[in-house]
């Protein structure tokens, strides 16, 4: 919350400190001095208290004037004027300076001399005299003012106001004190304080008291700004690396591919030897710089590939040779030329020996693909990624097509991009891997990524090796976020923070926008195929949470598909985390049912779920929750094992012991930890170990189970990554029936 000082306050209100301080006290408010601080409620307070008293003041004002006019009498004729009287008269003379009715009183004043006043009255003006000279000043109040001889006539100033504006930015644009426009409004009997919106009317009839003219600003949408396109000049364009993204279908070989071209291993890495996550990497290529994007095939991943296609300017296609063309590759296909990509083939596993060469050529042809030896214009070539040949040939063919597209781009430009990859870093707060496509990012630049805002803290490259600035086809990991950003978001660089957070706060006001009706009635899948026969459910609504934001798309894609004539799936919510007890409440609210991919729920997030009945289905493979969910909605689910958690530990020691391994020392913080049980690791509720346990020790003796505040030692079964903090699940898992 921001504060101002009082003295500061005085002079934005045109007020002296002593007097601001006595009206400060008049509320109530703790203020010693002219240093003190008001918050902004505070100020608002002190301002609508002086409009007030100005406003009563001014009442009291008129009320007078307007009293003293109507008791105005005529004065007495100069014989009806006793000596008694005229003695009074003149014992009661106002001293020079006085006020008479209002006014200051002036011996001096010749519009009194037409009319001679009777003997004994001559130093004091007749109440007929005084009511000849209120009637010659009848006019306004501001009219008596002696009126400045005018300037030569100048032509009429013209500003431009958005659609609402506050007072205080409208005395601004007119170079004019607040205090100034806040008295015109008041007279006006609008009682607005400083930081108070008016629309664009008032402003215009106040504007033409100052001989202004208004003119509304076209209102622009921010969103479509962040893609709006700006011409470049064609000699401020520059020669830039070509972005590739290697697509094909699931087990064809993609990853492996791009692991040999940069002479590492990736593919262990990953989740059952299937690319979870896009990453992004520079290689250099017989001194040319290339970037690739490596997109997961899985069909499930559609939205990630389809994204990874649209930042790039060619597409690899990895076909296998023994395979051929499969349903991925046609997506891969279609994705690429929709995008506009240039497509070269790559004919992968050729050294199997079950290898066909013509036979994928004479697929790809049936989609439009024609090698060139064939007589069409596609690059094919064929490359083994385990014995690395023919990498070279397509390196080259890389380098050669990105050649002919003379690829270009402005790196003086105000930058912007696409994000490749966001997610949540326990101690570097929101990551994002984005991809700058125009202009040079810099650190300390203010980006603004849809929702999302912040100040770029750090940049390093796809070695983890901190950069200062970042020019076109480059990728990079920005820390300095507010949030995490959506995957496949566009970026843009703002002039500075301030900016940035107006731009990103429109487009949170255009999301809230987007409201969701609630349905009593909750949903499970185990009952889903009979509200489905009943006509009592139309549309299925999930709420999807995984453990970055690239798989909470490929999850809704995926989903999305399985919708038909009777039912219509809707996911109402996707986010990146564990899943919390805001998220059962949602699901509550709209009747949904909460999907986890390769996430945990909080704890009292599982106590409210089941408190309302809110079904939570978790999964590590996303063609698991795919199937179920299309099991349940044809009512032919099988009888399946539900997981019964037994309890927590938390680890507070580490012990490497050679030949063994690493133990966790570990504390029971609820539950009981079985030796029989499988065990979950969990770190920042993101699953790293899902398996058995190795040992499970009390001291320095075997344990069949630890309960609830005790110490124990445990072993896992392959796996030493333990660190401190990390949580131990144990759970066990019970047959039920459907």
């Amino acid at each position: 919350m921001s504060k101002i000082r009082l003295y500061n306050l005085a002079k934005d209100m045109d007020l002296d400190n002593k007097e601001l301080l006595r009206i400060v006290k008049e509320l109530g408010i703790d203020a010693k001095s002219h240093a003190s601080t008001l918050t902004d409620e505070q100020v608002d307070q002190v301002q609508e208290y002086y409009l007030q008293l100005e406003y009563a003041k001014q009442n009291a004002a008129a009320e007078n004037v307007r009293k003293d006019k109507k008791e105005g009498k005529p004065a007495k004729k100069e014989e009806d004027i006793d000596p008694e009287e005229s003695k009074k008269l003149k014992k009661g003379k106002p001293g020079k300076g006085e006020r008479v009715s209002g006014y200051d009183y002036d011996d001096d004043d010749d519009s009194l001399d037409s009319e001679q006043p009777a003997a004994g009255a001559e130093k004091f003006h007749s109440k007929k005299n005084d009511k000849k000279k209120w009637n010659k000043k009848q006019e306004p109040f501001e009219n008596q003012m002696p009126k400045p001889s005018k300037p030569e006539p100048e032509e009429d100033k013209v500003i431009r106001l958005p659609a609402t504006i506050t007072v205080k930015d409208f005395a601004k644009a007119l170079d004019k004190p607040v205090s100034e426009i806040v008295q015109k409004l008041m007279r006006q009997g609008k009682m607005m304080t400083a930081n108070q919106e008016m629309d664009f009317k008032l402003a215009e009839e106040l504007a033409l008291g100052y001989d202004c003219l208004v003119e509304q600003e076209a209102e622009v949408d921010i969103v479509d700004s962040f893609f709006a396109e700006e011409a470049d000049q064609e000699g401020n364009l520059v020669k830039r690396p070509p972005v590739v993204v290697v697509m094909g279908h699931v087990d064809h070989g993609k990853t492996s591919l791009l692991d040999a071209i940069k002479k590492t291993n990736v593919t262990a890495t990953e989740q059952g030897g299937i690319t979870q996550h896009i990453g992004a990497y520079s290689i250099d290529v017989h001194g040319e710089k290339v970037t690739f994007l490596d997109t997961p095939g899985h069909e499930a991943f559609t939205a990630m590939r389809l994204r990874g296609a649209m930042a790039t300017d060619i597409a690899i296609l990895v076909v296998a040779a023994d395979d051929g063309v499969m349903p991925q590759t046609i997506e891969a296909i279609n994705h690429a030329k929709a995008a506009g990509v240039q497509i070269i083939v790559a004919i992968n596993k050729i050294d199997k020996p079950s290898a066909n060469l013509d036979r994928v050529k004479q697929e790809l042809t049936e989609h439009g693909l024609i090698a060139e030896d064939w007589g069409g214009s596609t690059i094919m070539v064929p490359v083994s990624a385990a014995t690395k040949q023919g990498l070279d040939e397509l390196l080259d063919m890389i380098v050669l097509v990105a050649e002919m597209a003379e690829l270009k781009a402005n790196p003086n430009a105000a930058a912007r991009g696409v994000v490749i990859e966001a997610r949540l870093d326990k101690g570097r707060g929101a990551v994002a891997t984005m991809l700058v496509q125009r202009g040079t990012l810099k650190v300390g630049d203010s980006v603004v990524i849809g929702a999302a805002h912040g100040r770029v803290r750090a940049m390093m490259d796809d070695k983890g090796k901190p950069i200062k600035k970042a020019g076109p086809s480059t990728p990079v990991e920005i820390l300095g976020l507010n949030e995490v950003p959506l995957a496949g978001e566009g970026f843009y660089v703002a002039k500075n923070e301030k900016d940035a957070r107006y731009i990103s706060e429109k487009v949170k006001k255009n999301l809230r926008e987007k409201m969701i009706q609630a349905t009593p009635q909750k949903v499970t899948l185990d009952d889903l195929f009979q509200q489905i026969q009943e006509g009592e459910m139309k549309e299925l609504k999930l709420i999807v949470k995984a453990d970055v934001q690239g798989s909470v798309e490929a999850v809704r894609q995926s989903l999305e598909k399985l919708s038909n004539e009777e039912v219509l799936i809707r996911i109402i919510h996707g986010g990146v985390g564990a899943i919390n007890e805001s998220d059962v409440m949602l699901a509550s609210a709209s009747n949904a049912i909460i999907i986890g991919f390769n996430v945990r729920p909080e704890n009292s997030a599982l106590a409210t779920a089941e408190q309302e009945g809110i079904d939570i289905r978790l999964y590590r493979v996303i063609y698991n929750a795919i199937e179920d969910i299309e099991l349940a909605m044809k009512g032919m689910l099988d009888p399946v094992f539900k997981e019964e958690i037994l309890g927590h530990c938390e680890i507070r020691e580490i012990y490497k012991v050679s030949g063994l391994g690493v133990i966790g020392g570990a504390h029971v913080t609820d539950g009981k930890i079985q030796r029989s049980a499988k065990v979950r690791l969990l770190r920042d509720n993101v699953v790293i170990y899902d398996g058995g346990l190795a040992s499970l020790k009390r001291f320095k003796d075997d344990a069949k189970e630890v309960q609830t505040g005790f110490d124990c030692g445990i072993m896992l079964e392959k796996f030493n990554d333990i660190k401190v903090g990390d949580i131990a699940e144990a759970y066990i898992m019970k047959e039920i029936e459907r």
